[in-house]
């Protein structure tokens, strides 16, 4: 299989006292791709809306029990009961309290579909429960105690393209992370804290032995990256623009091999070397590499085409060599 560098180049020369490398050897990695295709009052005044004794709320449940009619009839009967109570009411009042209770008595299309996406959820986990749980006792007794996952697993968050359903992952076996694009950023304990806490949590307590970047088709997420203007534009969304910038390098280089291509093919040659910028990427951790030089971690890039029904696997080779002194 042919071997292309990241960005046209290879990654070297890591300084051996932020990776803990052997002093007389140097880093190289190369890439194998894949096969073509208002202001605070004073301390002293309280508000009138804070009081000054605690407040217990139970919390409200999330699946509760369906109201039939009867129930929303007696509801609505105690309502108005309740209101006229408060005092004699005026025709306005009347005509709002009968204008309300109508409503109530009304299920309108928003409650019906949330009722839907309740029973959906409902019913999902006791098949859930039924058919694996119950029936695998082994296997979730020992997920009780512990996980030991083989996987680390970076993939979309496209709803069509979840990595366990794709690769048939058990419980326990893969440990995922999935964001828009499948992205990897570099290592930054500030702005990219939250990876960095889920790839050093993989690696240095769950030992993961795989690292494997998944980028799909019909990618939205690199679809948005392709469309940033080159002219440096103010970005339209509060996240999305600056989040796929990581990918940058992939869109440089796809637009130098293939700049002629239809916008579409450019694309898919940026949701494959966009997972080739995030194997990099996870070069710049420096428990990553430790892994690697010690042979208790490997990476690899993978590509699923949902249209095809086909999926692509390639590695990173990675390796040391002897430095050279002139």
């Amino acid at each position: 299989m042919s071997t292309a560098s990241i960005n046209g180049c290879c990654l070297s020369s890591f300084s051996a006292s932020k990776t803990s490398l052997p002093s007389k050897f140097s880093v190289s990695a190369r890439l194998a791709t894949p096969p073509p295709s208002s202001s605070s009052s004073s301390s002293s005044s309280i508000p009138s809306l804070i009081q000054n004794r605690p407040v217990f709320a139970a919390p409200t449940p999330l699946i509760t029990p369906t109201l039939n009619e009867d129930s929303i009839e007696e509801a609505i009967v105690e309502l108005q009961k309740l209101l006229r109570a408060k005092g004699d009411l005026t025709a306005t009042a009347e005509a709002r309290v009968d204008q309300v209770t109508a409503q109530l008595s009304t299920p309108t299309s928003e409650s019906i579909a949330s009722s839907e996406s309740v029973e959906r959820i409902k019913a999902g986990f006791i098949h859930f429960k039924k058919e694996k749980y119950e029936k695998n006792p082994a296997l979730y007794g020992e997920l009780a105690k512990g996980q030991s996952p083989t996987y680390m697993v970076f993939a979309c968050s496209d709803s069509r393209v979840c990595p366990s359903h794709v690769l048939d992952f058990q419980p326990g076996e893969a440990f995922v992370v999935r964001n828009v694009a499948n992205l990897v950023p570099p290592y930054d304990q500030t702005r990219y804290a939250g990876v960095g806490a889920a790839v050093e949590y993989a690696v240095l307590h769950l030992k993961v032995s795989e690292i494997v970047v998944i980028g799909h088709s019909a990618c939205g997420g690199i679809k948005g990256l392709m469309s940033i203007p080159d002219n440096g534009a103010v970005p339209t969304t509060d996240f999305i623009e600056d989040w796929v910038k990581i990918g940058l390098p992939a869109k440089a280089r796809v637009k130098s091999v293939h700049g002629s291509a239809p916008f579409a093919e450019l694309c898919t040659h940026c949701e494959k070397e966009a997972v080739n910028v995030s194997l990099g990427n996870l070069l710049t951790y420096p428990f990553v590499r430790e892994g690697l030089v010690n042979k208790t971690l490997s990476l690899k890039g993978g590509y699923y085409d949902f249209v095809k029904g086909s999926f692509e696997l390639w590695g990173l080779q990675f390796g040391l060599s002897s430095s050279l002194s002139v």
